[in-house]
Protein backbone atom coordinates (compact mmCIF):
# COMPACT_ATOMS: atom_id res chain seq x y z
CA UNK A 1 0.00 0.00 0.00
CA UNK A 2 1.16 3.52 -0.82
CA UNK A 3 1.34 4.59 2.84
CA UNK A 4 2.11 8.61 1.70
CA UNK A 5 -1.20 8.49 -0.37
CA UNK A 6 -3.43 6.90 2.34
CA UNK A 7 -6.86 8.43 2.60
CA UNK A 8 -8.10 7.74 6.23
CA UNK A 9 -11.60 7.19 6.68
CA UNK A 10 -11.76 5.76 10.31
CA UNK A 11 -8.97 6.57 12.72
CA UNK A 12 -7.83 5.20 16.10
CA UNK A 13 -5.96 8.05 17.90
CA UNK A 14 -4.30 7.08 21.37
CA UNK A 15 -2.69 10.22 23.13
CA UNK A 16 -0.65 9.72 25.86
CA UNK A 17 -0.45 13.21 28.14
CA UNK A 18 2.59 14.26 30.45
CA UNK A 19 2.36 14.77 33.90
CA UNK A 20 -0.67 16.55 33.36
CA UNK A 21 -2.20 17.55 36.51
CA UNK A 22 -5.45 17.78 34.86
CA UNK A 23 -7.61 14.46 34.31
CA UNK A 24 -8.52 12.90 30.61
CA UNK A 25 -11.20 14.74 30.94
CA UNK A 26 -9.83 18.24 30.80
CA UNK A 27 -8.21 17.50 27.57
CA UNK A 28 -10.93 16.23 25.76
CA UNK A 29 -12.97 19.38 26.61
CA UNK A 30 -9.80 21.47 25.55
CA UNK A 31 -10.42 19.04 22.72
CA UNK A 32 -13.57 20.24 22.27
CA UNK A 33 -13.14 24.18 22.78
CA UNK A 34 -10.38 24.37 20.16
CA UNK A 35 -11.79 22.27 17.88
CA UNK A 36 -14.85 24.35 17.88
CA UNK A 37 -12.52 27.47 17.02
CA UNK A 38 -10.00 25.37 14.41
CA UNK A 39 -13.44 24.39 12.88
CA UNK A 40 -14.60 28.58 12.51
CA UNK A 41 -10.88 29.45 11.25
CA UNK A 42 -10.90 26.76 8.48
CA UNK A 43 -14.57 25.36 7.53
CA UNK A 44 -13.99 22.04 8.93
CA UNK A 45 -17.40 20.42 10.05
CA UNK A 46 -16.58 18.40 13.67
CA UNK A 47 -18.31 16.98 16.02
CA UNK A 48 -17.31 15.00 19.60
CA UNK A 49 -19.10 12.70 21.79
CA UNK A 50 -17.84 11.14 24.73
CA UNK A 51 -17.18 7.57 24.87
CA UNK A 52 -16.05 6.91 28.48
CA UNK A 53 -14.10 8.63 30.88
CA UNK A 54 -11.03 8.14 28.70
CA UNK A 55 -12.08 8.41 25.33
CA UNK A 56 -14.38 10.42 22.65
CA UNK A 57 -15.31 9.97 19.45
CA UNK A 58 -14.95 12.77 16.49
CA UNK A 59 -17.03 12.51 13.49
CA UNK A 60 -15.36 15.23 10.37
CA UNK A 61 -15.33 16.41 7.70
CA UNK A 62 -11.72 18.40 6.81
CA UNK A 63 -10.84 18.89 3.21
CA UNK A 64 -13.36 17.77 1.93
CA UNK A 65 -13.25 14.43 3.06
CA UNK A 66 -15.02 12.68 6.10
CA UNK A 67 -13.58 11.06 8.79
CA UNK A 68 -14.44 9.10 12.17
CA UNK A 69 -12.15 8.97 15.10
CA UNK A 70 -12.10 7.38 18.51
CA UNK A 71 -9.65 9.42 20.44
CA UNK A 72 -8.39 7.24 23.63
CA UNK A 73 -6.00 9.05 26.55
CA UNK A 74 -3.81 7.02 27.76
CA UNK A 75 -3.02 8.22 31.78
CA UNK A 76 -0.46 7.16 33.71
CA UNK A 77 -0.07 10.29 36.10
CA UNK A 78 -1.72 8.48 38.75
CA UNK A 79 1.27 6.53 38.96
CA UNK A 80 3.66 9.58 39.50
CA UNK A 81 1.10 10.51 42.38
CA UNK A 82 1.32 7.43 43.96
CA UNK A 83 4.66 7.49 43.77
CA UNK A 84 4.73 10.97 45.06
CA UNK A 85 2.33 10.47 48.08
CA UNK A 86 3.24 11.28 51.76
CA UNK A 87 5.66 13.47 53.03
CA UNK A 88 3.99 16.62 53.53
CA UNK A 89 5.57 20.14 52.75
CA UNK A 90 8.93 18.91 52.71
CA UNK A 91 7.91 16.46 50.12
CA UNK A 92 8.68 18.47 47.09
CA UNK A 93 12.32 19.81 48.98
CA UNK A 94 13.17 16.15 48.71
CA UNK A 95 12.10 15.01 46.04
CA UNK A 96 14.06 18.09 44.31
CA UNK A 97 17.21 17.19 46.70
CA UNK A 98 17.00 13.78 44.96
CA UNK A 99 16.68 15.11 41.07
CA UNK A 100 18.99 17.50 41.22
CA UNK A 101 21.81 15.13 42.72
CA UNK A 102 20.77 12.31 40.03
CA UNK A 103 21.51 14.64 37.37
CA UNK A 104 24.69 16.29 38.75
CA UNK A 105 25.74 12.54 39.42
CA UNK A 106 25.16 11.69 35.68
CA UNK A 107 27.20 14.44 34.30
CA UNK A 108 23.55 15.54 32.42
CA UNK A 109 22.85 19.28 33.63
CA UNK A 110 25.51 21.03 30.96
CA UNK A 111 24.38 18.76 28.07
CA UNK A 112 21.24 19.73 28.90
CA UNK A 113 21.69 23.12 29.45
CA UNK A 114 23.58 23.18 26.21
CA UNK A 115 20.53 21.92 24.12
CA UNK A 116 18.01 25.05 24.61
CA UNK A 117 17.71 28.31 26.98
CA UNK A 118 13.74 27.25 27.03
CA UNK A 119 14.24 24.02 29.28
CA UNK A 120 17.26 25.68 31.20
CA UNK A 121 14.23 28.21 32.67
CA UNK A 122 11.70 25.37 32.89
CA UNK A 123 14.20 23.71 34.97
CA UNK A 124 14.96 26.70 37.07
CA UNK A 125 11.67 27.54 37.55
CA UNK A 126 10.62 25.74 40.28
CA UNK A 127 14.03 25.23 42.11
CA UNK A 128 13.64 29.40 42.69
CA UNK A 129 9.89 28.88 43.21
CA UNK A 130 11.22 26.89 46.07
CA UNK A 131 13.94 28.78 47.86
CA UNK A 132 12.00 31.65 47.56
CA UNK A 133 9.07 29.30 49.42
CA UNK A 134 12.12 28.48 52.12
CA UNK A 135 13.11 31.75 52.41
CA UNK A 136 9.65 33.64 52.75
CA UNK A 137 9.45 31.45 55.75
CA UNK A 138 12.54 31.73 57.32
CA UNK A 139 11.82 35.63 57.05
CA UNK A 140 8.73 34.91 59.66
CA UNK A 141 10.57 33.03 61.96
CA UNK A 142 13.31 35.61 61.76
CA UNK A 143 10.18 38.66 61.83
CA UNK A 144 8.95 36.92 65.02
CA UNK A 145 11.74 36.13 66.80
CA UNK A 146 11.86 40.26 67.43
CA UNK A 147 8.99 39.73 69.45
CA UNK A 148 10.67 36.92 71.49
CA UNK A 149 10.27 33.67 71.98
CA UNK A 150 6.78 33.71 71.71
CA UNK A 151 6.91 35.59 68.70
CA UNK A 152 9.37 33.33 67.15
CA UNK A 153 7.01 30.62 67.92
CA UNK A 154 4.34 31.80 66.27
CA UNK A 155 6.63 33.02 63.17
CA UNK A 156 7.97 29.36 62.84
CA UNK A 157 4.04 27.96 62.74
CA UNK A 158 3.33 30.71 60.14
CA UNK A 159 6.40 29.60 58.03
CA UNK A 160 5.24 26.22 58.13
CA UNK A 161 1.49 27.07 56.90
CA UNK A 162 2.84 29.10 54.38
CA UNK A 163 5.40 26.10 53.07
CA UNK A 164 1.85 23.99 53.33
CA UNK A 165 -0.25 26.00 51.67
CA UNK A 166 2.14 26.84 48.49
CA UNK A 167 2.62 23.23 48.34
CA UNK A 168 -0.74 22.04 48.53
CA UNK A 169 -2.46 24.88 45.95
CA UNK A 170 0.05 24.78 43.53
CA UNK A 171 -1.17 27.88 41.98
CA UNK A 172 2.01 28.34 39.58
CA UNK A 173 3.17 24.64 39.45
CA UNK A 174 6.08 24.67 40.60
CA UNK A 175 5.58 21.47 42.90
CA UNK A 176 4.39 19.54 40.11
CA UNK A 177 7.28 20.17 37.59
CA UNK A 178 9.05 18.83 40.84
CA UNK A 179 7.32 15.42 41.09
CA UNK A 180 7.62 15.21 37.32
CA UNK A 181 11.32 15.82 37.50
CA UNK A 182 12.24 13.53 40.42
CA UNK A 183 9.50 11.04 39.44
CA UNK A 184 11.93 10.75 36.14
CA UNK A 185 14.88 10.44 37.56
CA UNK A 186 14.23 8.61 40.81
CA UNK A 187 15.49 5.08 38.47
CA UNK A 188 18.53 7.18 36.77
CA UNK A 189 16.37 6.71 33.76
CA UNK A 190 15.22 3.24 33.99
CA UNK A 191 11.54 2.17 34.23
CA UNK A 192 9.94 1.83 37.46
CA UNK A 193 7.75 -1.25 37.36
CA UNK A 194 4.61 0.08 37.87
CA UNK A 195 5.25 2.24 34.65
CA UNK A 196 6.74 -0.85 33.02
CA UNK A 197 3.07 -2.41 33.74
CA UNK A 198 1.24 0.14 32.36
CA UNK A 199 2.80 0.25 29.19
CA UNK A 200 2.14 -3.62 29.14
CA UNK A 201 -1.76 -2.85 29.39
CA UNK A 202 -1.12 0.17 26.41
CA UNK A 203 0.59 -1.86 24.24
CA UNK A 204 -2.59 -4.25 24.53
CA UNK A 205 -4.79 -1.74 22.94
CA UNK A 206 -2.58 -0.19 20.44
CA UNK A 207 -2.12 -3.99 18.98
CA UNK A 208 -6.09 -4.62 19.35
CA UNK A 209 -6.19 -1.46 16.98
CA UNK A 210 -3.71 -2.83 14.57
CA UNK A 211 -6.37 -5.36 14.13
CA UNK A 212 -9.14 -3.48 13.91
CA UNK A 213 -10.81 -1.86 10.77
CA UNK A 214 -9.18 0.96 10.94
CA UNK A 215 -7.28 3.14 7.79
CA UNK A 216 -4.67 4.86 10.48
CA UNK A 217 -3.29 4.31 13.96
CA UNK A 218 -2.04 7.22 15.16
CA UNK A 219 0.15 7.61 18.58
CA UNK A 220 0.43 10.86 19.97
CA UNK A 221 2.99 11.41 23.03
CA UNK A 222 3.03 15.12 24.61
CA UNK A 223 5.81 16.69 26.38
CA UNK A 224 6.74 13.85 28.93
CA UNK A 225 4.74 11.32 27.86
CA UNK A 226 6.24 11.64 24.29
CA UNK A 227 9.70 9.53 25.30
CA UNK A 228 6.71 6.65 26.84
CA UNK A 229 5.17 6.52 23.44
CA UNK A 230 8.46 6.35 22.25
CA UNK A 231 9.04 3.05 24.23
CA UNK A 232 4.77 2.21 24.03
CA UNK A 233 5.66 2.28 19.75
CA UNK A 234 8.90 0.34 20.02
CA UNK A 235 7.51 -2.80 22.22
CA UNK A 236 4.49 -2.64 19.71
CA UNK A 237 7.33 -3.09 16.87
CA UNK A 238 9.19 -5.73 18.78
CA UNK A 239 6.07 -7.38 19.64
CA UNK A 240 5.00 -7.85 15.87
CA UNK A 241 2.51 -5.27 16.00
CA UNK A 242 1.86 -3.66 12.84
CA UNK A 243 -0.48 -1.82 10.20
CA UNK A 244 -0.65 -0.07 6.96
CA UNK A 245 -0.63 3.26 8.46
CA UNK A 246 1.03 3.21 11.27
CA UNK A 247 2.19 6.59 12.84
CA UNK A 248 4.17 7.92 15.48
CA UNK A 249 3.81 11.82 16.62
CA UNK A 250 5.36 13.68 19.36
CA UNK A 251 4.83 17.25 20.42
CA UNK A 252 7.15 19.13 22.56
CA UNK A 253 9.08 16.52 23.94
CA UNK A 254 11.45 16.45 26.84
CA UNK A 255 13.19 12.86 26.19
CA UNK A 256 16.65 14.28 27.04
CA UNK A 257 15.30 14.54 30.48
CA UNK A 258 15.47 11.01 30.81
CA UNK A 259 17.35 9.96 28.23
CA UNK A 260 20.52 11.52 29.56
CA UNK A 261 20.37 9.48 32.63
CA UNK A 262 22.92 6.08 33.20
CA UNK A 263 20.26 3.81 33.65
CA UNK A 264 18.10 4.98 30.42
CA UNK A 265 19.25 2.00 28.12
CA UNK A 266 15.83 1.45 27.43
CA UNK A 267 14.66 4.15 25.86
CA UNK A 268 17.91 4.74 24.20
CA UNK A 269 17.13 1.14 22.76
CA UNK A 270 13.60 2.06 21.86
CA UNK A 271 14.98 5.93 20.45
CA UNK A 272 17.67 3.82 17.88
CA UNK A 273 15.19 1.02 16.89
CA UNK A 274 12.75 3.34 15.60
CA UNK A 275 14.89 5.56 13.45
CA UNK A 276 15.38 3.23 11.03
CA UNK A 277 12.07 1.07 10.87
CA UNK A 278 10.37 1.41 7.84
CA UNK A 279 7.26 0.32 8.54
CA UNK A 280 5.23 3.53 10.47
CA UNK A 281 5.83 7.05 10.26
CA UNK A 282 7.66 9.30 13.16
CA UNK A 283 7.27 13.11 12.85
CA UNK A 284 8.19 14.99 15.80
CA UNK A 285 6.73 19.28 16.32
CA UNK A 286 7.85 21.24 18.57
CA UNK A 287 8.45 24.97 18.94
CA UNK A 288 11.37 27.51 19.80
CA UNK A 289 8.94 29.11 21.90
CA UNK A 290 7.54 26.26 23.69
CA UNK A 291 9.98 27.26 27.18
CA UNK A 292 9.22 23.87 28.33
CA UNK A 293 10.13 21.45 25.70
CA UNK A 294 13.68 20.44 23.98
CA UNK A 295 12.64 22.29 20.71
CA UNK A 296 14.01 20.94 17.48
CA UNK A 297 16.24 18.86 19.33
CA UNK A 298 16.42 15.31 17.42
CA UNK A 299 15.65 12.75 20.24
CA UNK A 300 17.82 10.24 18.78
CA UNK A 301 20.89 12.12 17.66
CA UNK A 302 21.24 14.77 21.22
CA UNK A 303 20.54 11.33 23.48
CA UNK A 304 23.62 10.04 21.04
CA UNK A 305 22.15 6.74 19.75
CA UNK A 306 20.80 7.97 15.82
CA UNK A 307 22.37 5.13 13.04
CA UNK A 308 24.02 5.96 9.75
CA UNK A 309 20.73 4.64 8.37
CA UNK A 310 18.48 7.04 10.75
CA UNK A 311 15.19 7.82 8.57
CA UNK A 312 13.26 8.96 11.74
CA UNK A 313 12.05 11.35 13.27
CA UNK A 314 10.99 14.28 10.70
CA UNK A 315 11.43 17.35 13.10
CA UNK A 316 9.32 19.85 12.35
CA UNK A 317 8.90 23.09 13.97
CA UNK A 318 5.59 24.46 15.00
CA UNK A 319 6.99 28.07 14.73
CA UNK A 320 4.32 29.74 17.12
CA UNK A 321 5.27 33.37 16.20
CA UNK A 322 4.71 32.67 12.62
CA UNK A 323 1.33 30.07 13.01
CA UNK A 324 -0.33 32.59 15.75
CA UNK A 325 -1.65 35.97 15.10
CA UNK A 326 0.33 38.71 16.23
CA UNK A 327 -2.45 38.92 19.03
CA UNK A 328 -2.94 35.66 19.96
CA UNK A 329 0.98 35.20 20.24
CA UNK A 330 0.82 38.19 22.26
CA UNK A 331 -1.11 36.71 24.47
CA UNK A 332 0.35 33.61 24.81
CA UNK A 333 4.02 33.93 24.93
CA UNK A 334 4.51 34.78 28.76
CA UNK A 335 1.96 31.73 29.82
CA UNK A 336 4.80 29.10 29.79
CA UNK A 337 2.09 26.05 30.54
CA UNK A 338 -0.30 27.66 28.04
CA UNK A 339 2.25 27.79 25.40
CA UNK A 340 3.21 24.58 26.30
CA UNK A 341 -0.36 22.69 25.55
CA UNK A 342 -0.63 24.86 22.70
CA UNK A 343 0.42 22.21 19.98
CA UNK A 344 -3.45 20.70 20.95
CA UNK A 345 -4.80 24.30 20.58
CA UNK A 346 -6.73 25.81 17.19
CA UNK A 347 -4.05 28.16 15.33
CA UNK A 348 -5.02 30.73 13.67
CA UNK A 349 -2.20 32.24 11.98
CA UNK A 350 -2.10 30.16 9.21
CA UNK A 351 0.70 27.18 8.34
CA UNK A 352 -0.05 23.83 7.80
CA UNK A 353 0.02 22.34 11.71
CA UNK A 354 -3.17 21.48 12.74
CA UNK A 355 -3.92 19.53 15.19
CA UNK A 356 -7.38 18.69 14.03
CA UNK A 357 -6.45 17.71 10.69
CA UNK A 358 -4.06 15.64 12.43
CA UNK A 359 -5.88 14.11 14.58
CA UNK A 360 -9.31 14.29 12.59
CA UNK A 361 -8.60 14.62 9.15
CA UNK A 362 -8.87 12.59 5.80
CA UNK A 363 -4.71 12.39 5.22
CA UNK A 364 -2.70 10.04 7.24
CA UNK A 365 0.25 11.48 9.20
CA UNK A 366 2.53 10.26 6.14
CA UNK A 367 0.46 11.65 3.85
CA UNK A 368 0.49 14.96 5.19
CA UNK A 369 3.81 15.21 6.03
CA UNK A 370 5.33 12.77 3.70
CA UNK A 371 7.14 15.80 1.53
CA UNK A 372 8.61 17.35 3.94
CA UNK A 373 11.52 18.01 5.15
CA UNK A 374 13.25 18.27 8.58
CA UNK A 375 13.44 21.99 10.03
CA UNK A 376 16.62 23.45 8.92
CA UNK A 377 17.70 24.71 12.78
CA UNK A 378 17.10 21.22 14.28
CA UNK A 379 19.60 20.26 16.52
CA UNK A 380 21.58 16.53 16.01
CA UNK A 381 24.85 17.34 17.93
CA UNK A 382 25.08 14.28 19.97
CA UNK A 383 25.43 15.58 23.74
CA UNK A 384 24.44 12.57 25.90
CA UNK A 385 27.17 11.81 28.66
CA UNK A 386 25.48 8.03 28.29
CA UNK A 387 24.95 6.78 25.29
CA UNK A 388 24.40 2.65 25.91
CA UNK A 389 21.47 0.84 24.93
CA UNK A 390 22.36 -2.89 25.49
Amino acid sequence: MDRVGHIVRRRAVFFVPGFDPAPPRALRERYRREAAKQARLSGHVIQISADGSHAWRVDAVIEGQACETRIEVLAWSDLVRAEMRGGGVWRSFANLTRAAMTNIRAGAIAPLFSLRKGPVIAISYPVLVVLTELLVAALLVVAGAHFGPIGALVGGVAGYAALSLAARKDPIFAHYLIDDYAYAAREDGAYPPALEARLVAFQAKLAAACLADYDEVLLIGHSSGAYLAVSLMADLRRAGGAHPALSLLTLGHVVPMVSFLPRATRLRGDLAGLSTDQALTWVDISAPADGCCFALCDPVAVSGVAPDNQSWPLVISAAFSQTLTPATWAALRWRLFETHFQYLNAFDGGGDYDYFALTAGGQSLAARYGARTPSPSRITRAVSPHRGFT
